[in-house]
């Protein structure tokens, strides 16, 4: 007559790992949907409320100044009588458009610098990244408040003030990547065929790093918008009368001393909200691109 050995016992570790492991994915799919549906929320008021609103965000109305919110006013007035929710959602048109293109810029230059520094290599690549240690040596805010006081105030000089300064994290990426990518045997054959580097570059090394060069992108679009919210707020950025989060935040500074708070929360929580989703689903992404990075970090 046999009998059964006896199921081993689970170690407590392996215990934890299987109660929780469905609980983080269920948590993390909840905060990929959040993130989704308030970034389509933000798309859709930037672009719909504008043309559909047919209202003055400029209008000024004395008579209603600083009134707190209500049916008629739902985030209240500013402290000239000016709808505070048509103000925000213009001042996140604003804001995400500096935001994107500052992006878009950075990661442009950033490629190009990494791709030529990793693929050229030699004295090119030491040069390169010299001129980015340089560049990294000084404070961001810094250098992008230099790079602002040298223009009139307006939108594109604060996109080439985050531009040229938020560059360099791309480039150190790409850099890795292509020098990576250098060491693969579809790369020692199509040298060996003949070809050149700039082929080699074109055909082979900037397709593979684009999506991480992407990626970058989105990452930093946050960080874009929070750099010139931090330029307006300091009267740096842009003009007072351009509707920004930042120039918002900034003129109410006198109203949230006086006891108004709605002037000043609702601007920043349109700052933090849209921002902390944009990079929820970067993070989404950046997961889905290096998903042994994700298995690490749940051991």
């Amino acid at each position: 007559m046999t009998c059964d050995a006896p199921a081993p016992a689970s170690s407590p570790a392996e215990s934890a790992w299987r109660s929780h492991g469905p609980g983080r994915r269920s948590t993390r799919a909840l905060r990929v949907r959040t993130s989704a549906v308030l970034v389509a929320a933000t798309v859709l008021a930037v672009l719909l409320v504008p043309p559909l609103v047919q209202l003055d965000q400029q209008a000024v109305d004395l008579a209603a100044k600083l009134e707190p919110p209500s049916l008629r006013h739902p985030f209240g007035t500013d402290d000239v009588g000016r709808d505070l929710l048509l103000r925000c959602v213009y001042g996140l048109r604003v804001s995400l458009l500096v935001g994107v293109a500052a992006a878009v810029t950075a990661t442009v230059v950033g490629t190009a610098v990494g791709a030529a520094a990793g693929a050229l290599g030699g004295w090119v690549d030491r040069a390169l990244m010299r001129v980015v240690d340089t560049f990294s040596s000084v404070p961001h805010l810094l250098l992008g408040i230099f790079v602002v006081a040298m223009f009139r105030p307006g939108v594109w000089p604060v996109v080439i003030s985050v531009a040229l300064t938020h560059w360099l994290s791309t480039a150190r990426i790409v850099r890795a990547e292509v020098l990576s990518l250098r060491s693969r045997p579809y790369i020692d054959a199509a040298v060996s065929g003949g070809a050149s580097r700039w082929r080699v570059a074109v055909r082979h090394l900037l397709p593979a790093v684009l999506p991480q060069a992407a990626l970058a992108a989105v990452l930093m679009v946050p960080h874009a918008m929070w750099h010139e919210s931090a330029l307006s707020f300091l009267g740096l950025g842009l003009p007072t009368h351009t509707a920004s989060l930042g120039t918002l935040i900034q003129t109410a500074r006198g109203s949230l001393l006086a006891g108004q708070w709605w002037p000043t929360l609702f601007p920043g929580l349109f700052l933090i909200v849209p921002t902390l989703a944009i990079a929820g689903l970067a993070g989404a992404w950046r997961e889905r691109l290096h998903p042994r990075h994700r298995s690490e970090l749940m051991l």
